[in-house]
């Protein structure tokens, strides 16, 4: 059976804050425990009023300071953004708080506009073209220090941090392949390029002491509720989010509006519909059949669900419908 995690942006929905939000991360981190997921991911965005995740390592702390067994990561840190020596400490701190319960999955776009990604990193070799020698380096931070070594990670040094490589083109999937690494790939918001990525990863990859064989998570997105009906009218914050942010006007996440899809253009339903393909919408059933095609299809080895719901109750309900409708929920109790 495929493998689920959980994919949180900690949104903030128009009408809250961001204390709010962050307190519904931790509370959905804590039924994802209960319900069996395997991970709980968190992601790196800036300047974007609907996103409380920005600083990344410090919500993972208080997300794995309230749970007891999940994996807690971030999915990802965006290396450009950062010194891989300062992300070496902040990760090397969180496993030596949390043990054998972090993930560091690092993408290499900045997560953000070109102006607040200079106002991030202050100098000019944060840039994506030294990606791979970032993440090389971040590496050897992790690494036992070398006899004279003058810089160490400490914390970092040592510590057993699984990396990452996050992406949504075959460059990620070249990398991963060659540092025989784990690669998760965002098909959630772009999937174009998802079954070319697939393959290189695949077909490259080469074998490491991190990973003996390829192993892929993927991106998905899931509306669970009672009725195809319900799920879609939540779907419709995620599709309305979409909309203003490839309009120039990101906000704070819209609530729901029953048949949105109607009063859009073509061009926007067009673009809705190619960027969120790869979605489960609907009741148990429904997004079941999709999730089980998708893996069909895809061979993944994980799936790592998101869902941008504005009621927080309907989130806990969805991820609870969708643990029931794998069977998820009950080898947990099994368990």
């Amino acid at each position: 059976m495929t493998t689920l995690s959980i994919l949180d942006l900690a949104p903030v929905p128009e009408g809250s804050d961001v204390s709010r939000s962050l307190a519904n991360t931790v509370d959905l981190a804590r039924h994802a425990e209960r319900l069996g997921f395997n991970r709980y991911w968190l992601a790196e965005h800036h300047n974007m009023p609907g996103i409380a995740s920005a600083a990344t390592a410090v919500v993972i702390g208080a997300v794995a300071a309230a749970t007891r067994s999940i994996r807690v990561g971030a999915g990802g840190v965006m290396l450009p953004n950062h010194a891989p020596l300062v992300i070496a400490e902040q990760f090397g701190t969180l496993n030596a708080l949390h043990p054998g319960r972090i993930d560091l999955g690092l993408g290499r776009a900045p997560g953000t506009d070109m102006a607040t990604a200079r106002a991030l990193r202050r100098h000019l070799d944060g840039d994506v073209d030294r990606f791979p020698e970032d993440v090389m380096e971040l590496m050897q931070w992790f690494a036992p220090a070398q006899d004279g070594q003058r810089i160490r990670a400490n914390p970092g040094e040592g510590q057993d941090v699984p990396i990452w490589i996050l992406g949504s083109s075959t460059f990620g999937a070249q990398l991963a392949a060659h540092l025989g690494l784990p690669y998760a790939f965002a098909s959630h918001f772009a999937p174009q390029e998802l079954d070319r990525a697939l393959d290189v990863y695949r077909s490259t990859f080469r074998p490491s002491d991190r990973l003996d064989r390829p192993y892929v998570m993927l991106g998905y997105n899931v509306f669970a509720a009672e009725t195809d009906a319900e799920a879609r009218t939540l779907f419709s914050s995620l599709q309305q989010a979409f909309v203003n942010l490839r309009s120039g006007r990101p906000g704070k996440l819209p609530p729901p509006v029953a048949d949105y899809e109607a009063r859009l253009d073509p061009a926007a339903r067009g673009m809705i519909d190619a960027a969120l393909a790869c979605s489960a919408v609907g009741s148990a059933e429904t997004v079941k059949a999709r999730i089980d095609a998708f893996i069909g299809r895809t061979g993944a080895d994980e799936l790592m669900v998101t869902s941008q719901i504005w009621h927080h109750a309907a989130r806990v309900r969805s991820i609870e419908i969708l643990a029931e409708a794998t069977g998820l929920a009950a080898q947990t109790e099994i368990g």
